[in-house]
């Protein structure tokens, strides 16, 4: 029980502290590195984020399985409200977005992945979302929009491959009580080519990250285009 505890404690200081860094780069970032960042009225801020975060969350429920990965590894498209609300306010409101939306999640549905599968989705999407806002509002155009997500995409699929073999798959396994060997096994039934924690890195999680951010940025680079002409800035 100690042990459980100790184990669980652990997770969540880890957790707090990834959120509090990622806050801190999101608003270094927006104080250094963005040129020009239009302003909402405060109100307007705080009803954008949260009718961001809930159409996220609810996205986040609508997960589709895929035949090269494992079913703990699901597509979905609650990053597209985040890019836009990112785009529209900055990497700060990402950011803050992406944490509300694994809220609105957790609140309609719980976990299923001892929390471990809501953590990934969180940093693994600031991860994508944070660098692309970031890049975007050093010069609003939409050149820079599709360089944006185009070097979010790969960042994310490298630091998501990363922090799976790192941390996140030993963390699921610790705290769903899952030998590695069984999580490898549950891998190899759907891709036979894994056999081991790297080659699930390799053979599902990097193609995984890799198509989320493709389809993900195919959506909202049209979706922001409209989305944009209905928020007025103050």
């Amino acid at each position: 029980m100690f042990t459980a505890l100790k184990e669980n404690l652990s997770f969540v200081l880890v957790c707090i502290a990834v959120f509090a860094a990622l806050v801190a780069v999101a608003l270094l970032a927006q104080k250094l590195l963005v040129k020009e960042r239009r302003k909402l009225a405060p109100a307007r801020t705080v009803a954008y984020m949260g009718m961001f975060a809930a159409l996220a969350g609810v996205l986040m429920l609508l997960e589709m399985p895929l035949f090269f990965a494992p079913n703990f590894y699901k597509l979905d498209l609650s990053e597209i409200p985040v890019l836009i609300c990112a785009f529209s306010m900055g990497p700060t409101a990402g950011v803050v977005c992406e944490f509300l939306k694994v809220v609105v999640k957790l609140l309609l549905k719980g976990t299923t992945t001892a929390f471990v599968g809501d953590f990934a989705n969180f940093a693994v999407g600031c991860s994508f979302v944070l660098p692309a806002s970031v890049i975007y509002h050093t010069n609003r155009t939409f050149k820079r929009a599709v360089a944006s997500l185009c070097a979010g995409g790969l960042i994310m699929t490298v630091f998501g491959s990363l922090f799976n073999a790192v941390y996140l798959i030993p963390a699921f396994s610790r705290l769903y009580h899952a030998p590695i060997d069984a999580i490898i096994d549950m891998a190899r039934e759907v891709n036979p080519r894994v056999n081991s924690v790297t080659g699930l890195v390799v053979m599902c999680v990097v193609p995984f990250n890799l198509l989320k951010a493709v389809v993900v940025s195919l959506i909202t680079v049209p979706l922001y285009k409209r989305v944009k002409k209905l928020i007025r800035m103050d």
